[in-house]
């Protein structure tokens, strides 16, 4: 697999105190810049920005079909190695972490083969970490 560039994304997040303390303790991303209304990670190498803004009670996640299963929308996360993956589902499952979907195998034996999970901060914005059983099949169909 080629050399990723890392990728920067923006989220909000009402509760900036509470989200921090989740990117920094529960999924481990160090901390960064920050300032009133900000804060950087490192998201396994990548750059997470979490912003404050005010909650509106309008705003819920839509939902997908995709294996029988509800699919957050939108969502975000990072793809990892294979042990890394239940690595991390395992320590998330010791912190108490409820997960919107439990880490599954999906297009098991096929090309794309890959596990997946959902769970949300405490903003409730979605995550999804994943990880290919081959890791040159990230696009293959």
């Amino acid at each position: 697999m080629n050399t990723v560039s890392p990728f920067h994304i923006a989220i909000p997040v009402h509760n900036l105190d509470e989200c921090r303390s989740f990117y920094r303790e529960v999924l481990g991303c160090e901390e960064g810049r920050s300032s009133d209304h900000w804060v950087d990670f490192n998201l396994f190498g990548h750059q997470l920005v979490i912003h404050y803004k005010p909650k509106s009670e309008t705003e819920d996640l839509h939902h997908n079909a995709v294996d029988g299963k509800n699919v957050p929308v939108p969502h975000y996360g990072v793809v990892l190695e294979w042990e890394t993956f239940y690595q991390l589902a395992d320590d998330l499952r010791s912190k108490g972490i409820s997960f919107v979907i439990e880490p599954y195998i999906r297009f098991e034996g096929q090309p794309g083969e890959q596990a997946t999970m959902f769970f949300l901060d405490p903003a409730g914005n979605a995550l999804e970490f994943k990880s290919f059983k081959n890791m040159d099949q990230l696009f293959a169909k």
